[in-house]
């Protein structure tokens, strides 16, 4: 996720981003920072620190706090060593200076993926939901919810991606392992059944349509954030 109050900013970062081969979320404030980050389904946070709402030391105060151990990198014009103390001393994996090497970002953030790779990703957690996926079980409100080894695979891999817009052959390539292994109708199908089981406990409206581009799993209120073509 990119967290950056300049619109400019973001959408830069989300073309370069891209074109390396990551998905990016862009959020442009630090409440809404916080709420995605909590859901735990991003490998990494670029995280500006002069932020509206809420600054990105406190995003990054809160999210340690309550056990988020999501990787941020603060990013900054304070060059200051006393800035970077206190950014590092509140949980971040590390400082990026503005102005900066689009080069050297981008070397970061994949060392910053390597570190994380050696670790334990705890359960998702989206509003009431929660994906555990070392169990591979699925619970809303503490309830079971059963589903399917490949239902599993695709609300994982959808709320692994939480206010982004999935396309079908996204879904086909990450669930189905090709594009040609399955039709786009069995992922309509499969949608449907994983639909059906979180409704009967409870669980409305988690994964909408995005007619014309997909599927996407978001918060309550939480806009989805439909890929740019380019």
């Amino acid at each position: 996720m990119v967290v950056d109050d300049e619109a400019g900013m973001r959408k830069a970062l989300q073309r370069g981003l891209t074109a390396e081969g990551m998905d990016v979320v862009l959020a442009a404030e630090g409440p809404t920072a916080l709420r995605l980050a909590r859901t735990r389904s991003f490998d990494v946070l670029l995280l500006d620190i002069m932020l509206p709402g809420l600054s990105g030391y406190r995003v990054l105060q809160q999210l340690r706090a309550e056990g988020v151990g999501t990787p941020v990198l603060l990013v900054s014009a304070k060059d200051g060593e006393i800035d970077q103390a206190d950014g590092l001393d509140l949980g971040a994996d590390g400082y990026v200076v503005k102005p900066f090497s689009f080069v050297v970002l981008v070397a970061q953030i994949k060392a910053v993926l390597r570190r994380a790779s050696k670790g334990h990703r705890g359960p998702l957690r989206i509003g009431a939901l929660t994906i555990d996926r070392a169990k591979r079980e699925v619970r809303w409100h503490d309830q079971p919810v059963p589903l399917s080894p490949r239902e599993f695979a695709l609300l994982d891999t959808l709320a692994g991606r939480v206010g982004t817009v999935v396309p079908k052959e996204d879904l086909l390539r990450e669930v189905w392992g090709d594009e040609q292994a399955a039709t786009r109708n069995v992922v309509e199908v499969y949608v449907g059944y994983v639909r059906r089981k979180l409704e009967a406990a409870g669980a409305n409206a988690f994964v909408r349509t995005v007619r014309g581009h997909g599927y996407v799993v978001s918060e309550p209120e939480a806009e989805p954030v439909v890929p740019v073509r380019t």
